[in-house]
């Protein structure tokens, strides 16, 4: 057995549940892991609200986590018992204290990386490494649009962007969170409850716009992010923190200037073992260079994931926060 959060049904941070569950021992391609950290994500919020709709109920919650393996099913070879290994997918079910899980997204973690930034670098590093490298992929010298810039996902963005020579503009809520961004590397920030997004890009740009706009927030900011874009320029919308995004007309794409729209989701790029290899071998040798600093500026105990979450959905968190098992 094994403590464990659960959710019974959809709802606020009050259906999160602190209860017991049985471990058993992994099957074919499954792993069991002995968490020493959890990552916390607005993704687990979808989930628990029912935005994204969890396959049954009761249903566990968390995507990402690091840990030690301590045992391997039928066919598993690329980790073993005793492997330090961090993940993010594998379906729900990290807020747990250990797990049978898919060894499937496992990838071993380096020995110069802790438990804690595992857990906290995960997801958010590999939706960075996706959305700067394969989805528009940056170049030295571009000017990009980033919404929520002081996020977990957003300092970490900033940071690998400016190793790579890109300026960028990120929105965010507040004075105070326009400073964390620009410590970590935002070159422009824009604070949205007095400023106008709009009119401060093209400010920026000489009028130009901005070739990609990476925004997570969603329904709020879809009109804004696409009147920031340059003709031909990439809105790659990757979170719904606002709602999700309404329906859109086609025709609208055409009349902000023959523009790409993308939805990706990182499930669809670490799909294949060998991509995700290459993923992370990225990420895990930015962050060992010193390039990006894992800002891990919360920590919870594990049976605290309400007040976690209640947290991180009121914008009352910046950069990583994880769930201490």
């Amino acid at each position: 057995m094994a403590k464990a959060i659960r959710i019974h049904k959809n709802g606020g941070p009050e259906v999160l549940n602190f209860e017991e569950v049985a471990v058993g021992d992994p099957g074919p391609g499954q792993a069991r892991v002995r968490h020493q950290a959890v990552g916390l994500n607005f993704i687990d919020i979808y989930f628990r609200t029912g935005l994204y709709p969890s396959p049954s109920l009761p249903a566990g919650l968390g995507m990402e986590g690091a840990g030690i393996v301590e045992a391997v099913g039928a066919g598993v070879t690329h980790v073993k018992a005793g492997d330090r290994v961090a993940y993010a997918g594998g379906g729900n079910g990290a807020y747990a204290e250990s797990r049978v899980m898919p060894a499937a997204p496992l990838v071993r973690l380096p020995e110069s990386l802790s438990f804690e930034q595992g857990a906290a670098m995960m997801l958010q590093g590999m939706t960075v490494q996706y959305l700067i490298k394969q989805s528009y992929p940056v170049k030295s010298g571009d000017t990009v649009l980033w919404t929520a810039a002081a996020g977990g996902v957003g300092l970490f963005a900033m940071q690998w962007l400016k190793s790579l020579g890109v300026t960028v503009i990120g929105t965010v809520s507040s004075d105070a969170k326009a400073e964390v961004a620009r410590a970590h590397g935002c070159t422009h920030t824009i604070v949205t409850t007095r400023e106008d997004t709009v009119a401060r890009v093209k400010e920026i740009t000489g009028g130009k716009g901005v070739p990609a706009v990476y925004d997570s927030v969603g329904r709020d900011t879809w009109e804004s992010s696409l009147d920031c874009l340059a003709p031909l320029g990439y809105m790659i919308s990757f979170g719904n923190a606002s709602g999700a995004v309404p329906p859109v007309n086609l025709g609208q794409l055409s009349q902000k200037g023959s523009v790409y729209v993308q939805r990706p989701t990182l499930m669809t790029y670490t799909a294949e073992r060998a991509r995700l290899e290459r993923m992370a071998a990225d990420l895990f040798d930015v962050v060992a260079t010193g390039k990006v600093k894992v800002t891990i500026n919360h920590r919870y105990a594990l049976k605290d994931a309400a007040q976690a979450q209640a947290d991180l959905e009121g914008r009352r968190t910046t950069g990583s926060a994880v769930l201490l098992p």
